[in-house]
């Protein structure tokens, strides 16, 4: 089974030779097909090997955004076991890691400090009052 580039964006594309994929018995529904071929999918990339195509910060970012989902080895590791042939689970893991990549390597947006403005601190303080006029106007009140 040949592994295909991944496209992470237009300008990223991790060569299929950065990858390792294994092939596994998958569990589940099937008879006896599920017990002779071997459909389940552990696609793995090579991390320290992308780092030629990503660069050292990207990759960094992938270990720390992706840290569960690392191997011992440090290579990220997507499992697909959702079909019954091979060469579609090997696509859907392909899909997996892609959208993983793409997920990790959005840079987060900085939070820059605002403050309320007078109009959101004069409708906070008017609903306190209103709760607290809705709160005296029960302690009056003798519960049968």
């Amino acid at each position: 089974m040949a592994l295909r580039d991944l496209e992470v964006t237009s300008a990223i594309v991790i060569p299929a030779r950065m990858l390792s994929a294994r092939f596994s018995r998958s569990g589940g529904p099937g008879g006896q097909h599920v017990n002779k071929v071997e459909t389940k999918v552990d696609l793995r990339l090579d991390l320290e090997l992308a780092s030629e195509v990503l660069g050292d910060e990207r990759v960094a970012a992938l270990r720390e955004r992706l840290a569960n989902r690392l191997d011992r080895d440090g290579s990220l590791q997507v499992v697909c076991d959702e079909h019954r042939d091979q060469s579609r689970n090997v696509e859907a893991a392909c899909q997996r890691m892609e959208a993983l990549l793409r997920g990790a390597l959005v840079q987060p947006k900085t939070r820059r400090k605002t403050r309320p403005t007078r109009a959101s601190k004069q409708r906070r303080l008017d609903a306190k009052k209103r709760r607290a006029q809705i709160k005296r106007g029960r302690a009056g009140r003798d519960e049968p």
